[in-house]
């Protein structure tokens, strides 16, 4: 009965997922395949985090925390209106998406970018690490990368996948809960936990490309890494870097695309 279940649960699984590549592979490559539940769309997810997003801009704005006006929200907005405008050239689609650019007044070294492009910075990252506009470029694309190839979505599709496969397809997208359980579930696979090494590479190479492309140095994302290197030996990591962990790979990864990003940005000077 037990293997008949697990049969069972496993063909359901299986008719529910679509392999999906959800960005052009761009002059660095990333072509991927990716397993999405075709029952957890890309509007749905953009949807249920916009809400979180609105919320979150809401109460840092009762609390005179956002930074409006400010010489730091100055230069994300024109930072952020580059790289989305270049945005199209990896994913078509998202050209439509409602995006929305906030700075948040807190020394939290951390920045997100979240479905359907909510981006939020918070002013710690740039006035503690002194980030150059080539800097934040580079963590800004970054995080619009983890947007762009929906890291969030296809991250809840595997858990889904493996609740299904546990509990049958009743449990699939939290049958029986509330939709504020399913939203906190969003935002948990958006934001909150560690993406794959997988995820974290693709996010730094399309990055790369989408800073080039808009006209920020690439080398910028070798000078940001060693600065959040350096932050988190200090006595506290920053919160970045708990879901973005450093490494001498990763750094030697991104230098080795560098070249290949380059002649993009030599076309905009």
């Amino acid at each position: 009965m037990r293997t008949s279940l697990s049969i069972a649960c496993a063909a359901m699984l299986l008719a529910g997922c679509q392999a999906v590549n959800t960005t052009d592979p761009g002059a660095v490559g990333v072509d991927r395949k990716q397993y999405m539940f075709s029952l957890l769309t890309t509007d749905q997810v953009n949807q249920m985090y916009a809400q979180s997003y609105q919320q979150t801009v809401s109460e840092a704005s009762t609390k005179g925390e956002l930074a409006k006006g400010s010489s730091d929200d100055t230069r994300v907005q024109a930072i952020a209106k580059r790289l989305i405008a270049q945005a199209p050239t990896l994913r078509a689609d998202s050209a439509q998406w409602q995006w929305e650019v906030n700075v948040i007044k807190s020394d939290e070294l951390n920045a997100n970018c979240g479905p359907g492009g909510k981006i939020i910075v918070y002013s710690g990252l740039i006035d503690k690490l002194q980030l150059s506009d080539d800097e934040i470029a580079a963590v800004m694309g970054h995080e619009i990368a983890h947007a762009l190839r929906e890291h969030g979505r296809e991250a809840m599709s595997k858990a889904y996948g493996v609740q299904m496969a546990r509990d049958g397809a009743g449990s699939l997208l939290g049958l029986g809960q509330d939709s504020l359980a399913l939203a906190d579930t969003v935002v948990q696979y958006s934001l909150t936990l560690p993406n794959s090494r997988a995820n974290e590479n693709e996010a730094d190479l399309l990055g790369l490309e989408l800073a080039a492309r808009a006209g920020y140095n690439p080398n910028a994302a070798i000078t940001l890494w060693n600065k959040m290197g350096a932050a988190a030996n200090g006595s506290a990591p920053p919160e970045f870097m708990s879901t973005h962990p450093a490494s001498a790979n990763r750094i030697a990864a991104l230098q080795a695309a560098i070249p290949k990003v380059m002649p993009l940005y030599q076309k905009t000077l």
